[in-house]
């Protein structure tokens, strides 16, 4: 059994096409012994346009452009690239789903039988390590934290520094490949007839219901609040807080012990709580609030209070 590690560069990107420009590969044992190391340089049919992840930076790969006119286009290269992803070997690379799209999508153009193939993704494995789900990490992260050296989009070096990543791993862990993927639990994603399934572990699910059962809770306090706002209003007992149009930042007011019993008593002293941060003079933030909708509040000059300055203003 060999593992094929790949990464794929493109010279555009679009929701119909992916203008591969490079495939490369490394192929090694289940010792990380290399076979074969090689960058499939494809004549993409199609000009440069080079962007990030969002869309953004303009990104210089390290080849001469000029060098892809002379090469075979991606119908002459196909037969090579299917071979190495669907004949047995196990495949793996760094945020794989990109390119394994990248592939269904110039399978596509250029009415190729799609590449049928289940793989796995290093990034992700690495993931599983760290217990982390919550953002997507860089090859080159990953390779410094784990002390491994490679040019950036260059395909093969790509291809190569994801097997390393991978072989470091096996070794801080004292396990192959395969033992470090069954002890994470960890599925592999599949791709078929043009449609792709991502890789998944048992983490990451317990992580994913983690998210969903505290949005349900964000949700049930926003709730709360919300009807504690809208509700009848308790009797007036002062007229210190005359004026006085308050908003919370949205931690605060999901703490509904604190926030619910926060507005009855700016009620009972006159004052008045707006859920538009644009239409409040005064706005209480938590500790390390940094986000838009206190940005938002100072724009249109209401005082930022903490809690502890807020709570003043109630005695």
């Amino acid at each position: 059994m060999d593992f094929v590690f790949f990464d794929i560069e493109c010279a555009c990107v679009s929701k119909k096409a992916a203008k591969i420009c490079a495939f490369g590969y490394v192929v090694t044992d289940d010792q990380f012994h290399i076979k074969e190391k090689r960058d499939l340089l494809i004549n993409p049919q199609g000009s440069f346009h080079l962007t990030d992840r969002r869309g953004e930076k303009g990104l210089v790969l390290p080849y001469d452009y000029n060098a892809f006119k002379r090469q075979p286009s991606f119908p002459e290269v196909y037969p090579d690239v299917a071979r190495l992803l669907t004949e047995g070997n196990v495949v793996l690379g760094h945020s794989i789903m990109n390119d394994v799209k990248y592939l269904n999508l110039e399978t596509a153009r250029f009415s190729l039988p799609p590449l049928n193939f289940s793989f796995y993704d290093t990034q992700f494995i690495y993931m599983n390590k760290i217990k982390a789900f919550e953002r997507q990490l860089a090859l080159g992260t990953i390779a410094e934290a784990l002390g491994v050296e490679f040019v950036a989009h260059r395909a093969a070096d790509d291809a190569y520094a994801t097997m390393k990543i991978a072989e470091a791993l096996c070794k801080k862990e004292g396990m192959t490949l395969m033992e470090l993927i069954d002890f994470y639990e960890i599925k592999a994603g599949v791709t078929k007839d043009g449609e792709a399934v991502d890789c998944t572990s048992l983490a990451r699910e317990e992580y994913l219901l983690s998210l969903r059962a505290a949005k349900e809770r964000r949700e049930r306090s926003r709730a709360e609040f919300i009807a504690a706002v809208c509700g009848k209003r308790p009797k007036r007992k002062s007229d210190s807080l005359r004026g006085k149009v308050f908003s919370f930042s949205k931690p605060l007011e999901e703490a509904t012990e604190r926030s619910i019993a926060y507005v009855k008593a700016i009620y009972e002293r006159g004052g008045g709580y707006s859920f538009k941060v644009e239409k409040c003079n005064r706005y209480v933030a938590l500790d390390g609030d940094i986000s838009r909708r206190k940005e938002a509040a100072q724009e249109k000059g209401a005082l930022v209070l903490n809690e502890e300055s807020f709570k003043e203003m109630l005695i």
